[in-house]
């Protein structure tokens, strides 16, 4: 297929999680690896961003999905419009709730950019602007125009996009923290390392507990899995991290009510086109509920 203006600067992974719908992205990234697509006859790896008039070959595909003529779920469409935080001509952004995917996968097509595209009239152009993990809730930018995307991503890249998060860390922090640590990836998960991508996160104190500290965190880059890798090699893991975290502390904060990782986007800033779009998210109630529990125990 020949790349149009629409998909500009997209990258082709992104392209094509997107255009093979039902196809695992297991398989989209094996699929690149291997060099099985080609763009203007060259292999390229899954970060290179498209550019109008690339030629892009794609391998044939069986392409198993359910078929979503049936459209979204509706309450699923009522709760993500309800969780809008702001919009105008060039933005939305959403209050994510936790537990609801950004993407649709194999066995749920119904991710929120899906559902947003299938339950809006005109909304087909409505695209992803960064991503947070299915469990993550909080503040989720998407682009309603192509320029609006790459104005975002430009931000994003010149780190003038201010992301700062709720968390709760096992243990107490005595102090303010700043990690500058290297991520690398490592058979499926991310870990602290040298000779990864650099990574800088802020620990900044907002409540102590006798067994653990409510801070915010600030990204100062986008990597997969930043916080919650640079709170781990802080020695105070996230608390309700299943990958990352300590487990006995899990469970003894799950009997105290936490059934989700304590990771919330509070707040999200970034300047576009010379104006200012600022969004912030409360804390959810089951979150606040642990919290309060928490500080009553103490």
């Amino acid at each position: 297929m020949t790349v149009d203006e629409a998909a500009e600067g997209q990258r082709v992974d992104n392209f094509l999680i997107r255009h093979l719908r039902g196809v695992p992205k297991s398989h989209i990234y094996r699929l690149l690896r291997s060099g099985q697509v080609r763009v203007n006859g060259g292999r390229i790896r899954a970060h290179y961003r498209l550019r109008p008039g690339d030629r892009l070959r794609v391998p044939p595909v069986r392409v198993a999905t359910q078929p979503l003529s049936h459209g979204p779920p509706p309450r699923l469409v009522d709760r993500l419009t309800a969780a809008i935080l702001q919009e105008d001509a060039d933005f939305i952004v959403l209050d994510k709730p936790c537990g609801v995917a950004v993407h649709g996968g194999t066995g749920n097509p119904w991710g929120v950019i899906e559902t947003l595209r299938a339950a809006w009239p005109g909304s087909s152009r409505l695209t992803l602007a960064h991503r947070l993990d299915r469990d993550t809730s909080g503040c989720l930018v998407l682009a309603r125009r192509r320029r609006a995307l790459l104005g975002f991503q430009d931000a994003l890249r010149a780190g003038t996009v201010t992301k700062e998060y709720l968390v709760l860390l096992h243990g107490r922090l005595e102090r303010r923290r700043r990690v500058e640590v290297p991520l690398v990836r490592q058979a499926g998960a991310m870990r602290a390392g040298v000779g990864g991508k650099p990574a800088r996160t802020e620990f900044e104190i907002v409540q102590s507990l006798p067994d653990a500290t409510l801070v915010r965190a600030r990204l100062h880059t986008g990597r997969m899995h930043q916080i919650r890798v640079h709170a781990a090699h802080l020695g105070h893991p996230v608390l309700g991290d299943e990958k990352y975290g300590d487990f006995a502390a899990n469970r003894a904060w799950r009997r105290r009510g936490l059934r989700r990782i304590f990771l919330h986007a509070a707040r999200i800033a970034f300047r576009f086109e010379g104006r200012g779009v600022e969004a912030e998210a409360s804390l959810p109630p089951e979150l606040d509920a642990v919290l309060s529990q928490a500080q009553v125990a103490s």
